[in-house]
């Protein structure tokens, strides 16, 4: 096995799926929290509403395991809202507790009425430290967004990558072995795949 993705009950996962199966990949979906705890990597990908996914998480046990994993040093990345589920605080349909391993809070848009929510597409992002994930990436690389919230880190040195949509927001944070985007590398097309590969390389 090369990574473990965490099943939380969120949906796309078929997708990430197909995309490290491209990349030759070797991947077992788990809600198994000794595997969890054992995989050399693992991914934490989520699609959906931040109150429903920390309840799954907490039913199945999932939290501490994370916890764990993260505190080991091995490679971490969270996709979407595997990213969100990182932070204290989420203010989506009321307020709901995170995971708590970054401080700071996942927040709705406010943006000009000109700007649809959910943000969804393409759009490019801006570098704000180096990363082992980020060989390929450049300046103006495009990637593939569906979101209606967003992070807010209180620590500014974990925002890897911001965006513009309105206004600039994290895109990426990294926090020594953690890796997590906001936008879906599995839908990014090559750009995508490259940083899958580089994640799928960490030793």
């Amino acid at each position: 096995m090369s990574l473990a993705i965490i099943d939380s009950g969120g949906a796309n996962i078929a997708s990430l799926r197909f995309a490290l199966d491209r990349l030759g990949a070797a991947s077992l979906l788990t809600q198994d929290p000794a595997i969890i705890r054992s995989a050399p990597r693992v991914i934490l990908p989520g699609v959906g509403a931040f109150g429903d996914a920390m309840s799954e998480i907490t039913r199945r046990d999932l939290a501490n395991p994370i916890r764990d994993f993260i505190a080991s040093d091995r490679p971490f990345l969270g996709i979407c809202l595997g990213l969100q589920l990182l932070f204290e605080r989420s203010f989506e349909n009321g307020e709901h507790d995170g995971l708590g391993i970054l401080k700071g809070d996942v927040v709705r848009f406010e943006i000009p009425q000109n700007y649809k929510v959910p943000h969804m597409g393409w759009n490019t992002v801006s570098k704000k430290q180096q990363s082992p994930l980020l060989k390929t990436v450049d300046d103006g690389t495009h990637f593939y967004f569906v979101h209606s919230f967003y992070v807010r880190p209180s620590e500014p040195s974990v925002v890897a990558l911001e965006c513009e949509y309105g206004t600039s927001f994290c895109a990426m944070v990294q926090q020594r072995n953690l890796y997590a985007t906001q936008f879906h590398p599995e839908k990014s097309q090559s750009d995508g795949l490259k940083l899958l590969k580089q994640f799928d390389g960490l030793i």
